[in-house]
């Protein structure tokens, strides 16, 4: 009796299920025949992917690399103009034994360099100017300060002079008013000086204290 490999029995196995499944589940059956369909075609494109992968690849790896004298004149030429347009590409690449396209991306990659080293040098630019702004800010705002403590002290000092000068006018006000009484010329007659009024003139604006009355009675 010969025996028959694994593979087709296998094989053979899974053709009877599916003829039953077909049978009593139709519907289920004719999902699993659309799946199948679907994913035979999605084999052959990974296929196809690896090999276009592969074949860029060796394209890549078949482009030459830039001398150091290509690189130079590359450079020279795009400090004289920064556009490159399609005569000038072909010129540039023919001179330097390249391919067009390659001499218009080394421009494309330089032109970012160059807007990028534009970038870092701004932003250096305006940092330098923030942190001196800062530095001038903390300044200000100190000298804010000492200016508010200076003026803090002033309006200490002028309420001290103020309480001062209110402590002594109110000792230097007089606490009662004394009203001041015009006297009237003393009369010469009544004291027994009768005729000498033109001996002794008195003024008339002129107050004598009592005592010098009394020494004149004593004469």
């Amino acid at each position: 009796m010969n025996r028959r490999s694994g593979a087709p029995e296998n094989m053979n196995l899974y053709d009877d299920q599916m003829g039953l499944i077909s049978q009593y589940y139709p519907e289920i059956y004719s999902q699993v025949v659309q799946e199948q369909a679907v994913e035979k075609p999605r084999r052959n494109r990974r296929k196809r992917s690896k090999a276009g992968e592969s074949g860029s690849s060796s394209g890549v790896a078949g482009k030459r690399k830039l001398s150091q004298e290509q690189v130079n004149m590359l450079e020279m030429s795009f400090g004289n103009q920064q556009k490159l347009e399609s005569q000038r590409k072909e010129k540039i690449a023919s001179q330097l034994g390249l391919d067009p396209r390659q001499v218009a991306v080394w421009y494309q990659n330089r032109r970012a360099r160059l807007k990028s080293k534009k970038l870092e040098e701004e932003y250096s630019k305006l940092k330098a100017e923030h942190d001196c702004n800062v530095v001038e800010k903390c300044r200000l705002e100190n000298e804010v300060l000492r200016l508010k403590e200076q003026v803090c002290e002033a309006e200490k000092d002028i309420q001290r002079l103020l309480e001062r000068a209110d402590g002594i006018s109110s000792i230097n006000s007089p606490s009662s008013s004394f009203p001041m009484e015009v006297l009237d010329p003393p009369f010469l007659g009544g004291f027994g000086f009768e005729g000498l009024e033109n001996v002794l003139y008195v003024p008339q604006n002129d107050y004598i204290n009592g005592l010098e009355w009394v020494n004149l009675y004593d004469m």
